[in-house]
């Protein structure tokens, strides 16, 4: 297990050993290993220039939907999206090594993840823990990450139990994705099938989650909650509502681990039809905007964040060029989002207006096999 001081010492090493390259980030795109896919791609943003160039097949793997990057930069872990692993009823995440010259993926390790259907995966603020939920069966559970990025023990496993007002959808829980506060003292699990956000107490020395008291914030029936973002002033919360295409923003009390709600807006400019759902959102690093995914309309929403109340204003539904966008990330100097559109092969590379929050593209769509996730590391230089 990696302690305190072994990881400080890894952040040390990795300073001494390169310097960032300036502007440069590798993007990591989790796929779907259907069609031409083979696992997970690179590809090279250069935010001076606003470019955005491939690099092609770094790591090997089945159905790497989403990842998570070690705070060291030097680790990369994917959730394997299966109902069936090494022979048990269950999903996967593997570890692997960055090789920071080449971008290359080396696997370490790979554990049963307890659940099928992994689909979300995030990294403790101390590097020691991988956290992850699995949506076919409800659950969440965390791994102990050891000094040489291998994923060790389990460290804490719950599995959800409900149904809520959807039949199709909601016979029983769905876990959909897992954050960590900013304290890592809190971890947040949105859990589609029962219309909650559940909240746990997380230990940073050994990786146990515990409930919460309350246990969780609820959303309106039928609503699903699939993805979840924090403000980065540590006062308010979004999650992202899958079957009725709205967020949600709450309050968050960061010492007793609670979320109040402060409203529920739409994502589109029209009402929901058929085949509309939602994916993604995240807060922009600055607070002042917050982004989301619609698929079926296939844009990406624009809001503005009121500072004082953590309310949205509608800035604008930004077409992605493409079907079914996923997942999409606002690269670490908040210049650039990146779209990745699961069903038309591709990733659209945009810029953010710093005063408005609006998009406007940067290129044409890049091609990229089934693409769900993005994820960057800065770059270095000898």
């Amino acid at each position: 297990m990696l302690s305190r001081r072994g990881f400080v010492g890894i952040m040390g090493a990795g300073t001494l050993a390169a310097k960032a390259a300036d502007g440069k980030y590798r993007v990591y795109i989790g796929t779907y290993t259907r069609g031409d896919s083979k696992g997970i791609y690179s590809f090279v943003l250069d935010t001076a220039a606003g470019t955005l160039t491939p690099e092609g097949l770094v790591g090997e793997t089945e159905n790497p939907s989403f990842l998570a990057i070690h705070p060291t930069g030097n680790y990369l872990y994917s959730c394997g999206e299966l109902n069936k692993f090494n022979g048990e009823e269950s999903g996967s995440l593997t570890a692997f090594k960055i090789d920071t010259a080449t971008g290359k993926l080396e696997k370490l390790n790979d554990v049963p993840a307890g659940g099928t259907s992994t689909c979300h995966v995030n990294i403790s603020r101390n590097g020691r823990y991988a956290v992850l939920a699995n949506y076919g069966t409800g659950s969440c559970a965390a791994f102990a990450i050891g000094a040489d990025g291998k994923l060790g023990e389990r460290t804490a496993y719950h599995q959800h139990a409900g149904t809520s007002i959807d039949p199709g959808r909601q016979k029983g829980p769905h876990a959909h994705s897992v954050n960590f506060d900013k304290q890592n003292r809190h971890v947040i699990v949105a859990d589609l099938g029962l219309d909650q956000v559940k909240v746990y107490r997380f230990n940073a020395a050994t990786g146990a989650m515990t409930p919460n008291d309350p246990a969780f914030a609820t959303v309106k029936p039928g609503s699903g909650p699939r993805h979840f973002s924090f403000h980065p002033s540590g006062k308010f919360a979004y999650v992202i509502n899958e079957m009725t295409c709205t967020v949600t923003a709450f309050n968050w009390n960061a010492k007793k681990g609670t979320l109040t709600e402060i409203e529920t807006v739409t994502t589109l400019p029209e009402p929901v039809k058929r085949g509309f759902s939602t994916a993604e959102v995240v807060a922009h690093p600055n607070g002042r905007f917050v982004y989301g995914s619609n698929r079926g309309h296939n844009t990406i929403a624009v809001f503005q964040v009121d500072a004082a109340t953590g309310k949205l204003k509608s800035v604008e539904h930004k077409s992605t060029q493409g079907e079914v966008p996923r997942n999409f990330a606002i690269d670490p100097t908040g210049q650039f989002l990146i779209a990745a559109n699961q069903d038309s092969h591709t990733i659209v590379l945009f810029r953010i207006n710093q005063t408005s929050g609006a998009l406007e593209q940067v290129g044409a769509p890049v091609k990229a096999p089934s693409p769900v996730c993005v994820r960057y590391v800065k770059m270095r230089r000898a």
